[in-house]
């Protein structure tokens, strides 16, 4: 009788963890973005993700504004980092009037310095209605993340 009760248990832990184990397979995903999701939110205007290098320089040549993240064997095109919803739709109406089709990416950012930095170029943003100057504050935004951001991962 005790054995049975034993091996009973047994089975029963058994199968929960199996239960538990696969439960967490199933949503890493999820998991490992809750986890990630350290550091503030910001709003990356994604053009496109490329695996090969050559289709990326041939849809890119007109494109002057943009940084390219590497990573898992692909090339991430951003044309446009922000802090502000606002500041990212006003960018996003900006480049599809101009034929490129974005979407906004939300990804989490660890640097205090890059951080007063877009806040104070998302003012900047708000403040004005030129295109050209918008466009101009980005490509110091975009320099900023590749210098603050990109650069101080590699090291």
């Amino acid at each position: 009788m005790l054995l049975k009760k034993t091996i009973l248990w047994g089975i029963t832990f058994i199968g929960l963890g199996f239960f538990i184990g696969d439960l967490i397979f199933n949503n890493r995903e999820l998991i490992l973005n809750s986890i990630s999701k350290r550091g503030e939110p910001y709003y990356f205007l994604q053009e496109g993700v490329y695996s090969d290098k050559q289709i990326l320089e041939n849809n890119l040549t007109s494109i002057n504004i943009k940084t390219i993240d590497y990573n898992n064997d692909k090339f991430y095109v951003y044309l446009g980092i922000t802090k502000n919803k606002k500041v990212a739709e006003k960018l996003k109406t900006i480049y599809k009037e101009k034929g490129y089709p974005v979407i906004i990416k939300e990804k989490h950012l660890e640097n205090e310095e890059f951080s007063n930095n877009v806040t104070q170029f998302d003012l900047l943003i708000n403040a004005t209605k030129e295109e050209d100057e918008i466009l101009t504050i980005e490509e110091v935004v975009l320099a900023n993340y590749d210098e603050l951001i990109k650069y101080n991962s590699k090291n």
